[in-house]
């Protein structure tokens, strides 16, 4: 699992060192959810810049420039291509006739392999299994939410895909991963993670922690886009009728196995049992807590602290 990350300054108020506070904050805090390679997204002096690098996300310079207004981060934990090959890191680029973007995913897709094959989309260097997102979107040759429709509901697995255009229009993606994202209405400024406390973590590091916000929901299967000034606009998407439910990835075996018990889970479950079994623990076990009322989000955030403790806690 990975981290998404960032923030819409759709006000104007805030200086580039405000934002590379932030910036720092979110990042540093998304730690958790993964450590293998990290990567920003933003617009400046006209042109759409993309950072990244392996390693940890406080390893990169989180220099923000004034008129950057739109950040879109990603921490990574790596399950497909190797983190040490910068270009199988997020975010990735893209382009559309008259568009440029960036990409970046938290989650696995599990049909890129196939969807190669099936839509004749050109070879690449490119390792990772996010990238097909981009392959797609480039395909319908347009970045708009029907494009960003044919692309959710082609690709099989879990995800959250953030995206960021050359004119900083923003787009959220939700597919069965959490997203949390919280508008500061009077500074017209959004700020966004994976989950609830990877954020709010961060936002107590900063006077952000005393401004009063109002959470944004986001949907399974809704795509969100956010104008440069702010509007919302919300478009849904089918998840499919199983949502692809039925089959995980394996981070030791590198392959793709059946839960043993054959009953029907979604994609965020399935993978969140593929880490734990990363970490010593059986699916039996996340079951068990599933029982006792525990919800996928706290389970989440207790195996990674269990094993950045490194607690045999369950």
């Amino acid at each position: 699992m990975c981290c998404l990350f960032g923030l819409l300054d759709c006000g104007g108020r805030l200086t580039g060192r405000q934002k590379g506070r932030l910036v720092r904050a979110l990042a540093l805090e998304s730690e958790a959810r993964g450590t293998d390679a990290a990567g920003i997204a933003y617009n400046s002096g006209g042109s759409l810049r993309i950072y990244k690098r392996p390693g940890p996300a406080h390893q990169l310079n989180f220099f923000i420039p004034e008129d950057a207004h739109a950040i879109m981060g990603h921490s990574r934990m790596t399950t497909q291509g190797k983190a040490k090959r910068n270009r199988n890191n997020h975010p990735f680029a893209g382009k559309v006739p008259g568009t440029r973007f960036a990409l970046a995913h938290n989650g696995v897709l599990y049909n890129d392999r196939a969807l190669q094959r099936e839509r004749k989309l050109p070879r690449t260097g490119i390792e990772t299994d996010s990238y097909v997102a981009v392959q797609l979107i480039e395909q319908q040759r347009a970045l708009t939410p029907d494009s960003l429709k044919y692309m959710a509901e082609s690709v099989e697995g879990s995800f959250v895909f953030t995206l960021l255009d050359d004119k900083d229009n923003f787009y959220f993606v939700r597919g069965s991963n959490p997203l949390c994202l919280e508008h500061f209405p009077r500074l017209g400024l959004y700020v966004y993670a994976s989950t609830w406390e990877i954020l709010h973590r961060a936002l107590e590091k900063t006077w952000l922690g005393r401004e009063a916000s109002v959470q944004v929901p986001v949907d399974s299967g809704e795509i969100l886009s956010i104008t440069p000034e702010g509007g919302r606009l919300s478009q849904r998407f089918d998840l499919g009728a199983d949502g692809f439910a039925g089959w995980y990835f394996s981070r030791r075996g590198s392959h793709l196995r059946h839960p043993a018990c054959g009953r029907q889970e979604d994609p965020y479950l399935l993978e969140l049992k593929s880490i734990a079994s990363s970490l010593g623990y059986s699916g039996e076990e996340i079951d068990d807590m599933l029982d006792e009322g525990w919800t996928t989000d706290e389970i989440e955030e207790a195996l990674y602290g269990w094993e950045m403790d490194g607690l045999p806690c369950m």
